[in-house]
C-alpha cells in the first residue's frame, strides 16, 4: 500500500472538479452547453465525450459511496452546507448571486467527490484500518 500524501488528495480533488467542471459550468462553456447548443441533434464528438463523462462519473460516484457510505456522504454534505451556511450569515455570500452560488455549489460537489475518492486512504493513515472490497472465491 502507497503512504498518504497530501498531492494526491489534491490530484484526486483537482480531477473531480474538473470532471464537475467539464460536465457544468455558468461561463457557458462546459459539456452541457455544448450539448444544448445542437440539441436534439447529437454529433459522433458529443456522444463521445457523454459517454466518458457517464463513465468518470460512475467512477467517481461509486467510489465516494464505498469509501464513506451514505452515512458518511451525508455528513460531509452536511458540513459544507454549514460552512455555506455560516458564510451566508456572515455577509460574504449572498444567496441571491444566483451565479456565485452556483459556483459555490459546483465547487463543493467536486470537493466531497475528491475527498470521497481520498477517504479510504486518509481513514487508513488517521485509524491504522484499511478498509479493502470482500472478494469471495468459488
Amino acid at each position: 500500500m502507497e503512504d498518504f500524501k497530501l498531492s494526491g488528495l489534491l490530484w484526486r480533488v483537482g480531477f473531480s472538479v474538473a470532471l464537475v467542471l467539464l460536465t457544468f459550468n455558468p461561463t457557458g462553456h462546459s459539456y452541457y452547453h455544448w450539448l444544448a447548443d445542437g440539441f436534439p441533434s447529437i454529433t459522433p464528438a458529443e456522444a463521445v465525450a457523454g459517454l466518458l463523462l457517464v463513465g468518470a462519473w460512475l467512477f467517481f460516484v461509486k467510489s465516494t459511496l464505498n469509501a464513506m457510505g451514505p452515512v458518511g456522504l451525508g455528513l460531509m454534505v452536511a458540513f459544507f452546507a454549514s460552512i455555506v451556511w455560516w458564510m451566508v450569515s456572515k455577509g460574504w455570500l449572498d444567496v441571491g448571486d444566483r451565479r456565485t452560488m452556483a459556483w459555490v455549489g459546483l465547487t463543493i460537489l467536486g470537493l466531497v467527490l475528491g475527498i470521497g475518492m481520498s477517504w479510504s486512504h486518509i481513514r487508513r493513515e488517521l485509524s491504522g484500518q484499511a478498509s479493502v472490497d470482500r472478494v469471495d472465491q468459488h
